[in-house]
């Protein structure tokens, strides 16, 4: 079998080599590999690494097919399939059987996100999983509803006591799935306000469990569960780990205790198995995310993983690397690493005290337009923070000077409310035992409101779910007319011989005069529907549209585009948890004080303190050229009159210690000069001391 020419593997760095061609061939001729670790710091070009090892194994006779790739967002597989392909061009060898090389997307079939992957095997694997294989995926709105729906049913939203909202049960029920610890320890972890509300979320879990298994949905957790729960059983983890040589996982450093274990039982010696990620960057412990994954991941096998350390860092200047080494380096355990770069500098990066939030404002105004006179284009400037509230009074000024910027965050495509409608009628269609689909669109016609829905839907499950059982049901009078064509429409859908190109644009024409009733707007709306219309024809079957769209939902239309771009210049504002995985030449940090870096809720817990230490990290590791951290002196104190003063004095980030800010240059930015104060003229004069005794 060829190997790979240099013209391939030219651009790698010696240790993105190494990585990337690990592993020999076998006494049977196969190409074989033990577990490997590749601990690929920021900026050090771990997408390039892991799609050249992709095209490696290609090369040496992998089966593309039997390549199992697992990542967190379905652009990140695409970007990976998108780059193996190219590089496995260069190499100027044949894919496995002879195929093309531009024909190793069709046969490297097995990538995608943890849940879409999850997905696909369960419904593989149904029917010995005890599971129907044509469930219906809930996303997350979707759940909150369904609980919200439980929540009213089982008293809780009438109690005399606060309980937690919808969306507070979900992310504790989330929680507690992910981490696999104790309900009581997840709420005392993420909502210890709920502590003595333990016995009552219980049994809305547990509802809420029973009605997903009688409506035959799963949500995003059911399917990580059902596919670890799966892999319990020796047999059945045998069997799927068989049909993959290879597992390849990105970003492991943001995996559950759930994925990790899923992948431990996939490959439980490590055979073909590479995971990539960077302890530094794990930042989402509160998504349930297990920073121990990566850390004993070496530990795990015998013999030990491979450990591959990538360090050459292609992002940012080596004054700013710099700063980042002198950060991590005082954090507990973790694999460390020093990242150097070839871009040098004379400006290291700066630490600016300011006077207040008002001041840091205009700090970063000032800084923004001045790099945009110079030649920076406004999006190639990002201002990241802790929370997302710390941008109210930058935004404020921002707006005031005419600089637009876009803020990471908000509505998504799939939460808007026309988009959800059209979506759960397909969703109903497909899986008539999915009431909280079904309750949604019964809703949306005129005259039937809640309790008529759910008349409706009772007397569906009566006729066997049948959706030709729905035409006798007897509506209000002032639905009769839509009802009928409803039904109609629904039966059409639901019908296994109605083919799927086309039910989006029949789902639409029934729709759209309720959209025009419903909705202000309704002109702008209808853009929508046509894009989510355009959308569906990328997908062979309904269940793998409606899949997808649950799974990784875009953040809008755009996102769906080959070329997605903004005319518009505009500066980005962000969260540094949004912010990872991005880059920009100019990166202002606001509020770098105790409190914030690190957060407030992190006093005490050790962990807690290192895993805001690498938030810290990761923000300085997005820039290019140029760091501003921003320390003001003073935060005003929220729940105040507008015109109060009332305010807290901010203490130096126990970060940035001597060795920290040793590698910034301090900045404290001057007042504006007051006018010279008036000459005292002629005059009597005035014993003030004397006048203030006579008070005593």
């Amino acid at each position: 079998m060829t190997s790979p020419t240099p013209r391939a593997f030219d651009r790698l760095n010696p240790a993105q080599r190494q990585a990337a061609t690990y592993g020999a061939r076998g006494p049977a001729g196969g190409f074989q590999a033990g577990p490997l670790l590749i601990v690929a710091g920021a900026g050090t070009g771990k997408t390039a690494t892991l799609a050249h090892r992709v095209a490696h194994l290609v090369t040496q006779g992998v089966d593309p097919a039997r390549i199992l790739m697992l990542t967190f967002t379905r652009r990140a597989a695409q970007e990976m399939v998108r780059r193996a392909e190219a590089n496995l061009a260069e190499t100027g060898a044949p894919a496995h059987g002879g195929a093309a090389p531009r024909a190793l997307a069709a046969r490297l079939g097995w990538a995608g996100t943890f849940h879409a992957i999850g997905n696909r095997i369960l419904r593989l694997y149904a029917p010995r999983l005890g599971l129907d294989p044509a469930f219906t995926v809930l996303d997350r709105s979707d759940a909150a509803d369904l609980i919200d729906v439980l929540r009213d049913e089982l008293g809780l939203s009438r109690q005399d006591r606060r309980f937690p909202r919808k969306d507070t049960c979900l992310a504790i029920y989330s929680y507690r799935v992910n981490t696999g610890w104790p309900l009581e320890r997840a709420i005392a972890e993420l909502h210890p306000w709920a502590a003595d509300r333990e016995a009552d979320l219980r049994g809305l879990f547990r509802a809420y469990v029973q009605r997903k298994q009688h409506h035959h949905v799963l949500d995003f957790d059911d399917l990580l569960l059902c596919w670890h729960a799966m892999m319990q059983s020796e047999p059945l983890a045998r069997d799927l780990g068989q049909r993959f040589d290879h597992v390849l996982v990105d970003e492991y450093q943001d995996t559950s205790r759930l994925q990790g274990e899923i992948l431990q039982a996939l490959k439980p010696d490590g055979a073909g198995v590479t995971v990539v990620g960077d302890d530094a960057q794990a930042i989402y412990s509160f998504r349930a995310a297990s920073v121990d994954n990566i850390l004993g991941f070496p530990d795990r096998y015998r013999p030990r993983a491979e450990v591959v350390p990538l360090t050459q860092n292609y992002r940012s200047t080596q004054p700013i690397l710099d700063a980042a080494n002198a950060l991590i380096a005082e954090g507990a355990r973790q694999h460390r690493k020093s990242l150097g770069g070839g871009r040098r500098a004379s400006q290291k990066p700066l630490y600016v005290v300011l006077d207040d939030a008002v001041a840091q404002a205009a700090y970063v105004a000032d800084r923004i337009l001045a790099a945009r006179e110079s030649g920076v284009a406004l999006r190639r400037s990002a201002v990241l923070f802790r929370s997302s509230h710390h941008s109210d009074v930058l935004e404020v000024e921002l707006a005031r000077r005419g600089i637009p910027f876009v803020k990471y965050g908000g509505l998504k495509f799939l939460d808007a409310a026309h988009v959800k409608d059209l979506l759960s009628l397909l969703r109903w269609a497909d899986n008539p035992r999915n009431a909280v689909s079904g309750f949604r669109v019964l809703k949306l016609l005129p005259g039937i409101g809640p309790a008529v829905a759910q008349r409706a839907l009772a007397h569906l499950e009566a006729g066997g779910h049948s959706p030709g059982a729905l035409a006798a049901f007897s509506p209000p009078p002032p639905a009769r007319t839509d009802f009928a064509e409803f039904c109609e429409v629904l039966c059409a859908l639901a019908d296994p011989r109605t083919p799927w190109p086309g039910q989006v644009g029949l789902a639409r024409r029934w729709y759209e005069p309720q959209l025009e009733r419903l909705y202000e707007a309704s002109r702008a709306r209808l853009g929508d529907l046509e894009q989510l219309d355009q959308l569906s024809t990328r997908f062979a079957t309904r269940e793998r549209f409606l899949s997808e769209l649950a799974l990784d939902p875009p953040a809008a239309t755009g996102d769906w585009s080959r070329h997605a771009s903004k005319d518009e210049d505009y500066v980005v504002l962000s969260t540094i948890h949004s912010a990872k995985g991005q880059e920009w030449d100019h990166v202002y940090v606001l509020n770098v004080a105790d409190g914030n870096f690190p957060s407030e809720f992190a006093a005490g817990k050790p962990e807690a303190i290192d895993e805001e230490r690498r938030l810290l990290y990761v923000a300085i590791t997005r820039a290019r050229n140029e760091l501003h951290l921003c320390a003001p002196l003073r935060y005003a104190i929220t729940q105040q009159p507008r015109t109060g003063d009332a305010h807290v004095y901010g203490a130096k980030s126990r970060f940035l210690t001597d060795a920290v800010l040793a590698c910034f240059e301090r900045r404290t930015p001057a007042a504006p000069a007051l006018p010279d104060a008036p000459t005292p003229g002629e005059g009597p004069v005035v014993d003030v001391v004397a006048k203030l005794k006579t008070l005593w």
